[in-house]
């Protein structure tokens, strides 16, 4: 459901509890986010006020954010006006997705002060507002200048409350104020005639109570639900309940016992937390496939030309011959400007029409012929050569392409962006995304050296371990520089795929059986998943080499053997 008022009144009951709690930390990760931190009892809280357009929200996290190293300004006035103050009350208005946080403490002279910080959760509308003891602004996290409102959010600018057009579900005492308000309301949905009220949460009723058409007897039914868990959000007996197997959404429904202290706010911090983290991984994903998909493209245009490059350097064997007989013959030729001349072709004892330009004599002829046939020749090498290192660079371009549609991680995204960061064709189309954010990559105990990270994904076969490289980076180093040169060495065969690695000890014996399930795991981790039979090659990994100059994951091998299997993963 979306973080409506009730949703809003409950977790405010639930932060009164923080009442007495001293402001001893206060960040602001991004544009939408402040974090104040509490000290109570002994225990540290986070508290996390989000103000962004979608995921607007209010609760204690867990999960606390990286922090520029330049605060932004609303951070340093909030830090100048809060830090040391007590909280007094955190409370709401009615159903109103607005939460007041009032704060006194004491100045330099011991004089008692008061602040009073007002969070407005209202879509795109969401603020957050810094108050003095007389309802005057000091600040806030954006500023609004509407001449057209009687809301302006400036310093120094008394603070109105918003205002609404709907009536407060509050105020209805018994079902039958309820029912007029419906029947006299021009509007047919209960979220659009109460204030506070979502219509996710209205569904999600409505499916829980059985609850198909607003007749009279269902609109009372649920009037009674409404009011039986607005009525619990003053204590604990409120749960969350996602709303499908896919937890897109969730609700409130009742709990048959008390649930721990704060049991709501960590609840939403675990949920944004992994909804965030989602929509975080597939946008950042998604800007560097895009970047990626249009450079493959721009290759695939080069390769066409190149193509057509070639096609045209066939024909040079044909202007030498012109040439060559022209010369050969030039004794009997009249000298004459003509358009094509008919000659002997020593090479296949057969008349051949050598057409000519009738602007030039057929001497100059022969030396244009010759001409065009050494730029040719010379184009063909140069263009070969470009071709070889064209497909070399869509090779790579394809395997970045099948790292990322295979990454599931912000950290595997992050390792791949570096890996393209220091290729030379990525260099420019990767600047502006030099500034985002990037997930930190925590090293794991394996790596031999701490600038690599190297966190591969691990098998335990029969006893035995496979270690299945996640990028092109982790692959070079399992291979080049982690693996012992006993260790057996598997990947796919002329299909893109991770670098694997079975350890062993020397002069070790293995059965065909382990060979087998560790080729299966080799093809799951492919671009041949969802195919069957997929070529492994196995040798040694001592006859696996690197050429100079290769790119990341490509290597070269000998001594090897194929097996076909069909791809499987194992835990």
């Amino acid at each position: 459901m979306a973080f409506d008022g009730i949703v809003t009144k409950a977790i405010a009951s639930e932060l009164q509890e923080l009442a007495g709690a001293r402001m001893d930390k206060i960040f602001q990760p991004n544009k939408n986010t402040i974090l104040l931190g509490f000290y109570l009892d002994g225990h540290h809280y986070l508290l996390n006020l989000c103000t962004d357009a979608q995921n607007y929200r209010i609760h204690l996290t867990t999960h606390p954010k990286s922090n520029p190293k330049v605060a932004p300004n609303f951070c340093m006035v909030l830090r100048k006006h809060l830090l040391g103050l007590h909280i007094k009350s955190i409370t709401t208005n009615n159903l109103e997705r607005l939460v007041v946080i009032d704060f006194e403490g004491f100045d330099e002279v011991n004089d008692i002060i008061s602040k009073r910080l007002i969070v407005e959760l209202m879509g795109k509308h969401c603020n957050i507002i810094l108050l003095d003891e007389q309802n005057i602004i000091i600040d806030s996290l954006r500023h609004i200048h509407n001449e057209d409102s009687t809301r302006v959010i400036v310093p120094h600018v008394k603070y109105v409350y918003p205002a609404t057009s709907k009536y407060n579900f509050l105020d209805c005492l018994h079902f039958q104020d309820f029912y007029e308000k419906i029947s006299s309301s021009s509007k047919d949905a209960i979220y659009d005639i109460f204030n506070g009220i979502s219509k996710s949460f209205i569904e999600a009723s409505m499916s829980r109570l059985g609850i198909e058409t607003f007749q009279q007897n269902n609109l009372e039914k649920l009037y009674h639900y409404l009011q039986e868990i607005i009525h619990r959000t003053d204590s604990n007996l409120l749960d969350f309940q996602l709303i499908d197997a896919k937890k897109r959404d969730y609700f409130l429904i009742e709990a048959e016992t008390e649930s721990s202290p704060f049991h709501l706010n960590f609840f939403l911090d675990d949920f944004y937390h992994e909804k965030e983290t989602s929509e975080e991984f597939k946008t950042y994903r998604d800007s560097i496939l895009k970047m990626i998909l249009d450079l493959f493209k721009k290759y695939k245009k080069r390769l066409l030309n190149i193509d057509e490059k070639l096609n045209a350097c066939k024909d040079m064997e044909k202007y030498q011959i012109y040439g060559e007989l022209i010369t050969a013959n030039l004794y009997q030729i009249p000298n004459q400007n003509v358009k094509q001349i008919t000659l002997d072709n020593y090479y296949d004892n057969q008349k051949i029409t050598i057409p000519l330009d009738d602007r030039y004599s057929p001497s100059v002829n022969a030396k244009r012929f010759f001409k065009k046939y050494h730029k040719l020749k010379n184009a063909l090498e140069i263009v070969t050569s470009q071709k070889e290192e064209t497909m070399k660079e869509l090779t790579y371009i394809e395997s970045i392409v099948y790292e990322l549609e295979n990454s599931s991680t912000l950290e595997e995204i992050s390792e791949i962006f570096e890996e393209i960061s220091e290729n030379v064709i990525f260099k420019e189309k990767t600047e502006h995304l030099k500034n985002k954010k990037k997930a930190k990559v925590k090293k794991s105990s394996l790596t031999k050296n701490k600038k690599v990270s190297f966190n591969p994904f691990k098998y335990t076969i029969d006893g035995y371990t496979l270690l299945v490289g996640r990028n092109n980076k982790e692959n070079d180093y399992l291979t080049l520089k982690y693996a012992k040169k006993t260790d057996l060495w598997f990947h796919t065969k002329d299909i893109h795929g991770s670098h694997a690695i079975l350890q062993l000890n020397p002069n070790q014996l293995l059965d065909d059986s382990l060979l087998i399930q560790c080729a299966e795991i080799v093809a799951y981790h492919s671009k041949a998943r969802n195919s069957s039979n997929v070529p492994v090659d196995i040798c040694e990994t001592k006859y696996v080499k690197k050429p100079n100059g290769a790119k990341p994951g490509m290597v070269i091998y000998t001594n090897h053997k194929t097996l076909y299997v069909n791809p499987k993963k194992r835990i």
